[in-house]
């Protein structure tokens, strides 16, 4: 442990702290009338949406072939960038033109971890002010204000996320932690969905009022749709997108051969089954064929709460099935031409995109509900804290 080499990591900290600086200090000058909690609430949606960013970008790296692109972590051989790494990155392309190491992969692959860095910078600095807002509305009025341990678990959430981004480098795409890394990523976008919707103001939208029958199916779809996520995850991280290269048969049957003992063993290297042997074209269509199912069951699940939710949820559940049901044709879509055209860049990107927005949709949904539940994150925002009270 003595002989380890910190100085890369601490140059990328640094890069990231600068680059996180930047939206950190653009969204307090914006917001600087706003109250502390439309402050935070201000940083946590600009958080979001740039970790929203962030893993479309991670879907780019990967979907380039570029998770390797840079063979160790956090640097590039040992240096901050690939700049410093050109010798050792050149004679790599030379000794295999085709293989994962290119100078244009590196660049890939260290840019997403500048900008997780730069993420992550973000989700410290709303913890720091998540506790701050929370001490001074104590001290001044003498409740409690939304709870902070939501940005605790942010930031530890965070952390873990990026100790598998180490994995997936140093255990050479192993296709669970490759999939677990893409999840974690998606629940981080949940928590911070959470952590926004409890700063809240007295001027944001109604809170949604629903029967409990619509909060127990939404429950219900979230956990569908995550289960279809992790599909998801598997089919892409093992490259199983075109073993079906046709809808809705696949290779000409409705069900072809299949070999979900090998396809479905989870530890194991990439491109091989359970017994260290190549994984056969079998088993990547039970992966895919899987997909498929998950897909009708979420699909036909979604279709009927969107119904629901237009008979007993008012204008609102009106409002919220549409944008489900466009999500949904958005998924549906955008998976079907992955399938038809080859797996083209804009269809995988828009495939993951799709899958992020709905645990999204699903999360703000819920949150908005069970804020009747929970009286710390119902609590209105004081009126007496000047904007400048956080910071």
């Amino acid at each position: 442990m003595s002989g380890f080499d910190f100085s890369p990591v601490l140059r990328l900290l640094m890069l990231g702290s600068a680059l996180g600086c930047l939206p950190f200090l653009w969204a307090l000058w914006r917001h600087r009338q706003a109250s502390p909690s439309a402050r935070l609430r201000a940083l946590t949606l600009l958080t979001l949406f740039l970790t929203f960013d962030l893993v479309l970008f991670g879907a780019f790296t990967r979907l380039t072939d570029s998770g390797l692109g840079c063979p160790d972590w956090p640097g590039c051989y040992g240096s901050a960038s690939p700049l410093g790494a050109s010798e050792e990155i050149h004679a790599a392309q030379t000794a295999l033109p085709s293989g994962p190491v290119t100078h244009g992969k590196a660049w890939v692959e260290m840019i997403h971890r500048y900008l997780a860095s730069g993420v992550g910078f973000l989700i410290l600095m709303l913890c720091v002010m998540s506790w701050r807002y929370r001490a001074r509305v104590a001290e001044q009025i003498g409740h409690a204000a939304p709870s902070p341990w939501w940005s605790v678990l942010t930031l530890v959430w965070v952390c873990v996320q990026g100790a598998f981004g180490a994995l997936t480098v140093t255990m050479k795409l192993f296709p669970l932690i490759v999939s677990l890394h893409l999840l974690l990523a998606f629940g981080l976008l949940m928590l911070l969905a959470w952590q926004a919707e409890a700063y809240r103001s007295r001027t944001s939208p109604p809170l949604l009022q629903w029967p409990a029958s619509l909060r127990r199916g939404a429950w219900l779809l979230l956990a569908l749709s995550l289960g279809q996520a992790a599909l998801g995850a598997w089919v892409s991280t093992n490259y199983a997108v075109l073993a079906c290269a046709e809808f809705p048969l696949c290779q000409g049957q409705w069900w072809p051969a299949t070999d979900f003992d090998h396809g479905f063993a989870l530890w194991r290297e990439l491109g091989r089954g359970h017994d260290g042997q190549w994984l056969s074209h079998a088993a990547l269509t039970a992966i895919h064929l899987t997909h498929r199912v998950g897909a009708l069951l979420v699909f036909t699940a979604l279709i009927a709460y969107a119904v629901l939710l237009r008979r007993q949820g008012g204008e609102a559940g009106r409002r919220w099935a549409t944008r489900l049901l466009l999500v949904a044709l958005w998924q549906f879509l955008s998976g079907l031409s992955n399938v038809v055209l080859g797996w083209p860049m804009i269809a995988a990107l828009a495939h993951t995109g799709g899958a992020a927005a709905l645990l999204l949709m699903l999360s703000f949904m819920l949150a908005r509900l069970q804020r009747h539940d929970s009286s710390e994150l119902s609590f209105p925002p004081p009126q007496g804290l000047s904007p400048g009270a956080v910071s």
